[in-house]
């Protein structure tokens, strides 16, 4: 049985942030996560850009977790998060769909 049941997986856009300012976000999403929540196999990275709203940082995570609405509710209270991909890697391993 696996310790950590849900593969966590999402975008975030933060609009506003310059390089220097996505490096610290992504550096406060690791340390939120790891000091808050129980899991493993984080993997927290970001880069910058722009869209016709303006200059952002999207950040992508990835987190195996018990508690993925936990991480969700954390991450939308940053900003706008999309391609939510929320799997249940026990259904997986018993070759089961989801």
């Amino acid at each position: 049985m696996l310790e950590f049941r849900y593969d966590t997986q999402l975008l975030l856009d933060k609009y506003g942030l310059d390089d220097d300012a996505c490096d610290d976000l992504v550096d406060e999403v690791r340390d939120h996560i790891i000091a808050t929540f129980q899991g493993d196999s984080l993997i927290v990275a970001g880069d910058t850009g722009s869209d016709p709203f303006g200059e952002k940082a999207t950040l992508k995570l990835h987190f195996h977790t018990n508690e993925p609405w936990l991480v969700l509710e954390y991450c939308r209270s940053l900003g706008e998060i999309y391609d939510i991909v929320v799997e249940d890697m026990d259904r997986q391993t018993r070759g089961l769909h989801g």
